[in-house]
This record gives structure tokens, C-alpha cells and sequence, in this order.
């Protein structure tokens, strides 16, 4: 039987970068005591008030069918909420609503780009990112994201791989992997060299709310002279501790909006209305839950950095936000997937390989930062012991 391209561009692009996530989990279904600094799960549970407006919404009959842009309260908040933010007036015409961010980017995507077409995408990158990429059938051109730079892409390495085919310039600030976060004058330099070339720029900014203290962020949406050629995505999913809800939304030109809502309308034809009153709810007011996140967060990378930087060789990348650490284990010898994979079974200790989040990772790891500090502390232990053992270091 015969099936569609879209299926082999995407084989190697799904739960395979997940392999020790997933490995750990059955070991714990299994009875083993696993330390999991895997996956970017909030440490909170969903703020009450969120979800009781949403059985209230359920219980008051909000379960019909909804449209392809969005319940127009929420829809009317998020414009309010991004016109407070970056300083100049964002209509609901410039606001569309779907389930998630990973939907969004999806979405905006396809709207954007199709086969024949580049993507300039910075590298390490989120593990989906290649997947949504492919699945237009354009093709991604890796920027690289430098540890020297603070993983914050440069300006000339963009320019240096623009070609005729190039059209959207995707941008993940807080970074997912690094926990970078592009300045001002970083987004400037992309932001001009988007206009010589007339590029897109697509922008995740799901952590947004997320940065550590001392840190500001950017959008590319504060720089009205860029507004025409950048689109914004965005979610509930991390700054409100709701990833479960699957409510996101993306911020961008009218034309592109109503370009995208054929696409959203044969998708999906809405999201559920009573997610889009919780979700009106939560982006009309600060989040109850993101500063003592990113607090903790925050406290949580040097905590990592205290107890590995220098040890056994190791490196620790400290992020500026978001929700995970990187520790470079290439002293070792070993790639991040076998040094993740020996740590799993010799230590019970889970934790991303680097080579999970693009070629620029390779012999890394990032530890999420969603676990107790005594279970971080109790898991830098582990590993500095895994790498004493490899180098021939063991007491």
C-alpha cells in the first residue's frame, strides 16, 4: 500500500529523540526508583481558580462547538495582553487560538512554507522543531548556536547560510534547550537581516514567562518595523503549570491571520470553549505561578552548577531561563546518548541526551529542573559518579 511523503519525511523525526525518557518510565513501571530530569513539566499543579473556572464554564453549557480563531473573550484578552506588553495597539484580527503551542507552531508553518522552501532554524533546537519543519516539506538549514555566545544566535551566522529558497527565520526565545534569551540588540541584528531578505520571523516564546531574575526579555514584536514579517507563538501550557489544557494562541499580521484561518478552520474548527474562558481568565492577569517558578528554576541551575562544574571533567551551561540545565560530559569520551543511557541503568538517573536537540548538542545533556532540590542534589550526585567511573576516577 502506498502512503504519503509527509509520512517518511517525519519517520526518524518523532518519539525517537524520547528513546531514554521512555526507557526510564518502563523501568519505573517496572519497580525501579528512577530520578527523572527528563521532560519540562511545571513542579506545580494547575492553580486552582483555573480550574474551577473552567467546571464552571463546563457546568454553565460551554461544551458546543467553537471557530476556527478563538473564543472571542479570550481572544479579545490575549489582544489586550499583547498590547500592554509590547507597547503598541494588537487587534483581535492579529490573534488566532489553537491547542498548544506544538499545534501553532504546526500551523503557522504551513502557512508559511512548503517543499522547496528553508527554514533557518538555530541549533541545539527543540526536539520537535525539525518534525514541524518537515512536515511542509521544506527543509531545515541549521544555524549554529555557539556555548561562546551564550547558545544566543548570531547575526552573520544567519546571513552566511541565506540562499534564494530561504524563507522564514524561526527563533526560540527562552531558548529550549540552552535557557538562552536573545537581547535586544541580538533580536535588532536577525530583525534587520530578516528585512534585507524579506524573511519571516516565527518566534516561540512559550517561556516567556519563565526568565530567571536580572534577565529581560525580548520579542521580536516590541520592533513595530518588524511587525509585518513576524509571527509570535505561545501557550498556558508553561507559565500557568496547565500543559495538560493544550490551550496556545500565535500573535502576527492580520493578512497572515486570516490566511492561516482556512487552515485552522480545516484542522480543527475550534478548541473547546470551556479551555478558552480558563484560559481568558489566565492571560488577563499576571500567573499566580511563574515567578516562584522561575525562581526556584533559577536556584535549581547553580545548585547543578555548584556540584558539577569542574568535576570529572564535567561543564555546566547555566540557563537564563526555562526549565532545564545543560552539563557537557565530552571529557568523557562519550557521546550524550551512551553517557544518558549507562547513567539510566549503572545510576537510575534520566536525563536528556544532548544529540536529542540537533547535531550542536552532540555529547551534552539537559536536566530538567522540575524535580526537588534534594532529588537534583541527590542526581548531580549520581552523576559526578558515573563520570569518576568513566574517566577511572572512582574512589
Amino acid at each position: 500500500m502506498r502512503y504519503a511523503s509527509v509520512t517518511d519525511r517525519l519517520a526518524d523525526l518523532g518519539g525517537a529523540k524520547w528513546a531514554v525518557h521512555a526507557r526510564a518510565r518502563a523501568m519505573k513501571a517496572a519497580g525501579d526508583e528512577i530520578i527523572e530530569l527528563t521532560i519540562g513539566e511545571p513542579d506545580v499543579p494547575t492553580p486552582d481558580q483555573f480550574m474551577q473556572a473552567a467546571a464552571r464554564s463546563m457546568q454553565s453549557g460551554r461544551t458546543g462547538y467553537s471557530n476556527g480563531r478563538g473564543e472571542p473573550g479570550v481572544v479579545a484578552a490575549l489582544a489586550a495582553r499583547y498590547t500592554a506588553r509590547r507597547g503598541r495597539v494588537i487587534g483581535p484580527d492579529q490573534i488566532m487560538c489553537l491547542p498548544g503551542t506544538q499545534t501553532t507552531l504546526y500551523a503557522i508553518l504551513r502557512t508559511l512554507v512548503e517543499a522547496g522552501d528553508e527554514v533557518l532554524l538555530g541549533d541545539p533546537m527543540y526536539a520537535t522543531y525539525e518534525g514541524l519543519i518537515a512536515q511542509t516539506g521544506a527543509r531545515t538549514v541549521p544555524i549554529p548556536l555557539r556555548p561562546e555566545h551564550g547558545f544566543r544566535m548570531q547575526a552573520a551566522d544567519v546571513v552566511a547560510r541565506i540562499t534564494p529558497r530561504t524563507r522564514v527565520l524561526f527563533l526560540n526565545t527562552p531558548h529550549n534547550p540552552t535557557g538562552a534569551v536573545l537581547r535586544a540588540a541580538d533580536i535588532r541584528a536577525l530583525g534587520d537581516v530578516a528585512k534585507a531578505h524579506d524573511l519571516w520571523i516565527v518566534s516561540d516564546e512559550v517561556y516567556e514567562d519563565l526568565v530567571f531574575p536580572g534577565v529581560t526579555f525580548t520579542s521580536p514584536l516590541d520592533f513595530a518595523d518588524l511587525a509585518d514579517r513576524t509571527v509570535a507563538a505561545s501557550s498556558i501550557s508553561k507559565s500557568h503549570a496547565a500543559p495538560g489544557f493544550r490551550s496556545g494562541w500565535c500573535v502576527g499580521p492580520a493578512e497572515f491571520c486570516a490566511r492561516l484561518l482556512p487552515l485552522s478552520e480545516t484542522m480543527l474548527f475550534g478548541s473547546q470553549p470551556f479551555i478558552a474562558d480558563m484560559t481568558e481568565l489566565a492571560v488577563s492577569e499576571p500567573s499566580p505561578v511563574a515567578a516562584g517558578m522561575a525562581d526556584r528554576f533559577s536556584r535549581r541551575a547553580d545548585l547543578i552548577a555548584r556540584q558539577l562544574a569542574g568535576v570529572n571533567g564535567l561543564y555546566v551551561h547555566r540557563p537564563e531561563a526555562g526549565m532545564f540545565a545543560l552539563v557537557d560530559v565530552r571529557a568523557t569520551g562519550l557521546s550524550g546518548e551512551v553517557f544518558a543511557l549507562g547513567l539510566l541503568d549503572c545510576q537510575k538517573v534520566a536525563v536528556m541526551p544532548g544529540e536529542s536537540f540537533g547535531a550542536g548538542l552532540g555529547g551534552w545533556l539537559r536536566l530538567s529542573l522540575t524535580q526537588p532540590d534534594d532529588r537534583i542534589t541527590e542526581a548531580t550526585t549520581r552523576i559526578a559518579a558515573h563520570a569518576a567511573g568513566l574517566l577511572g576516577n572512582a574512589a
